[in-house]
């Protein structure tokens, strides 16, 4: 009996310390782009192990992960162009901005035969601007010399939702084509003048994998992991680069970074950059206490924020993002590093 009622109890403590265990597991949530969600969905399934920490992300498009941190219901947004200081004049406190990686955005196409393409900035404004609509147009012949093209019409392929992906290809495009800076701009929704819309990089896959003759922007590993065609582009210098983790890390060495960490890198001054490459960044409150939010909380983001740019930098390049060169990630543990509770350190 003695054993039997020993060996209840072990149960009911051991049921008891789970339920503990469980109960203070911490977790962290955050909501915003797309582009970088096959990374982030590998580094918080590693995170989880090393650490224990759940991290709830939903990959919700950076317009909305901005909304999102602006509004405080979760602990950090995601956003592939970092935010204005216009944008930012709603939030209820000080925004930082670290950048985790580097990735390139590409035209994904699909047709007959899998040509290997070449496209220039004007090109692709020609494009989106409804200019070029077939892709036996000379524009791309002449930029593809023994290629054969079809007279297929061009169906193309932009997101509708609030994106960062959008940002970063519209910025390019305002850079290389005065007439689409003009007529359309920059921004993460734009007024497209022609195209089909999908929500998401995934959604803009789908069009492109699914319509023969289309063209879509999608980040590279939403092109590879959908075995998408996806062109060269010819960047400042006149070279026709093919996106990688090299040549988008190539583009970070051809501007000046400032120490909040928030630029542009389309269009690089490197030679060997490719021209449509950015930092996806992840955007949270300097100061942690606000509403009911403890100082275990604001710990469990600043250790997840160090490890994702120290350890889980090792996961960027085998899912086709590039690393943070040392000068960034230096930035970025120093931004870190300010985060207070009510202004004391931590």
């Amino acid at each position: 009996m003695k054993k039997i009622l020993s060996l209840g109890l072990s149960l009911v403590a051991a049921t008891v310390a789970a339920t503990t265990a469980a109960a203070s597991a911490a977790t962290v949530t955050g909501a915003g782009a797309s582009f970088p969600y096959p990374l982030y969905s590998k580094m918080f399934a590693e995170y989880k192990k090393a650490s224990g920490t759940d991290v709830n992300y939903q990959s919700v498009g950076s317009g909305a992960g901005q909304q999102q941190i602006i509004a405080r219901t979760v602990d950090f947004g995601a956003s592939d162009n970092p935010m204005s200081d216009e944008a930012m004049k709603p939030a209820p406190g000080k925004l930082l901005h670290v950048p985790m990686a580097i990735g390139a955005v590409v035209p994904a196409y699909k047709l007959p035969g899998d040509p290997k393409l070449v496209f220039s900035g004007k090109l692709l404004a020609d494009i989106y601007l409804g200019k070029v609509k077939l892709w036996s147009d000379p524009a791309i012949k002449a930029l593809n010399p023994g290629v054969t093209l079809p007279g297929l019409p061009i169906t193309v392929a932009r997101r509708s939702d609030g994106s960062g992906t959008t940002a970063v290809f519209t910025d390019y495009l305002s850079k290389v084509s005065s007439e689409w800076k003009t007529k359309v701009g920059a921004a993460n929704s734009v007024q497209w003048p022609v195209g089909v819309g999908g929500k998401g990089n995934d959604g803009v896959a789908g069009i492109v994998k699914s319509t023969p003759g289309a063209i879509g922007y999608v980040e590279l590993v939403y092109a590879k992991q959908n075995a998408l065609s996806f062109g060269a582009v010819q960047n400042r210098a006149g070279k026709a680069i093919v996106a990688d983790n090299g040549p988008a890390a190539a583009a970070a060495l051809g501007v000046v970074i400032p120490a909040d960490t928030r630029v542009s890198l389309t269009n690089s001054a490197n030679a060997d950059a490719y021209p449509i490459a950015s930092f996806t960044y992840v955007i949270f409150y300097q100061d942690q206490k606000y509403g009911s939010r403890t100082q275990e909380q604001a710990k469990d983001l600043k250790a997840l924020l160090t490890w994702m740019t120290t350890s889980g930098q090792a996961y960027n390049e085998p899912l086709d993002y590039a690393k943070l060169p040392a000068n960034v990630a230096a930035k970025a543990k120093s931004i870190i590093g300010t985060m207070n509770y009510g202004g004391a350190k931590f």
